[in-house]
């Protein structure tokens, strides 16, 4: 058996006692889940003494958690168990620390892999630790904040128009890409501030790689245009969308949040809601301004190209 061992970390500005009874209050857990927010949906049964609980859907599968041991403020052991799609026994504990105020939150799951699935041990540390990365995310907005800022809306499959756009290919990583997105986005805004009579519509963002097992990012800035400026600054390309079907998940909410429609959007395609158009990459429209907006109100549409 190959061992799987992901772990990450985010600091709250809460002491223990505060953030402890999310983490050991099932009840909590459904305000603050990554996974429960992509399927409202699905049921989930939490047991009376409040020590485990079940769920069951179509995109998250099934699967119960059951609590082992815990200290109160400093850490709480469980066994994690997957049913559909797939069988796996797993434990996950949640680590409590003090630190400058506050408390640093360590989320590990330890599992295994059969060995003849080796070649999975990446793929499957980066994916659950992206998942860990957001539902952190999510848990110290809740402590803080007493709410997440983070809800989708879901539509049936509708037709894009063909669209012309005018962007900026780059690739970063994980990391740095938040100060890229801006840098890039800086300098389309000054493009359709001069050239306000070809602008056609809202800005877009096309991602052509999303390696999370490399953390590596391509991904072009762009603003749909009504024709192909004359001028085309230094550093734009263009190109074009054609016209095409596609499945489109509606993110409201802080923009450190729209992992998880693209998280939600990569279940329903696990679960043949619908079939990506391989030869098409999907995009992220966004439909208001995130400096006249407030955080809770910006829209952003993730479109995935169908067959």
């Amino acid at each position: 058996m190959s061992k799987v061992k992901v772990e990450r970390s985010v600091k709250i500005n809460a002491p223990a006692e505060v953030v402890f009874p999310a983490l050991s209050d099932f009840h909590q857990w459904i305000k603050w889940s990554p996974w429960l927010l992509m399927e409202p949906e699905a049921k989930v049964k939490i047991a009376d003494d409040n020590k485990s609980y079940e769920w069951d859907g179509d995109r998250l599968g099934s699967g119960n958690m059951r609590m082992r041991t815990q200290r109160e403020n400093e850490y709480i052991d469980f066994d994690l168990n997957f049913i559909k799609p797939w069988k796996s026994s797993n434990t996950t504990s949640f680590q409590l620390s003090p630190t400058d105020g506050g408390t640093e939150v360590t989320w590990i799951m330890e599992s295994s892999l059969p060995f003849y699935l080796f070649w999975m041990k990446k793929m499957m540390k980066a994916f659950v630790g992206s998942d860990y990365e957001r539902g952190l995310g999510m848990l110290k907005s809740y402590v803080e904040a007493g709410e997440i800022h983070s809800r989708l809306e879901f539509s049936d499959p509708v037709k894009f128009e063909s669209c012309q756009w005018i962007g900026i290919q780059t690739e970063c990583t994980r990391e740095s890409i938040a100060q890229h997105m801006e840098e890039d986005y800086g300098r389309i805004h000054a493009f359709a501030e001069i050239n306000k009579d070809l602008v056609a519509g809202s800005p877009f963002t096309i991602y052509s790689k999303w390696d999370l097992v490399n953390n590596r990012i391509k991904y072009i800035a762009s603003i749909p245009v009504s024709k192909t400026p004359e001028d085309i600054p230094a550093g734009f390309e263009t190109g074009r969308i054609p016209e095409v079907m596609v499945q489109k998940i509606r993110h409201i909410g802080a923009y450190k949040y729209v992992g998880n429609a693209w998280a939600t959007g990569q279940a329903m395609m696990r679960n043949k809601e619908f079939k990506h158009h391989k030869k098409l990459y999907p995009f992220e429209v966004y439909l208001n301004d995130p400096k006249t907006t407030p955080e809770k109100d910006l829209i952003a549409e993730i479109h995935f190209p169908i067959k």
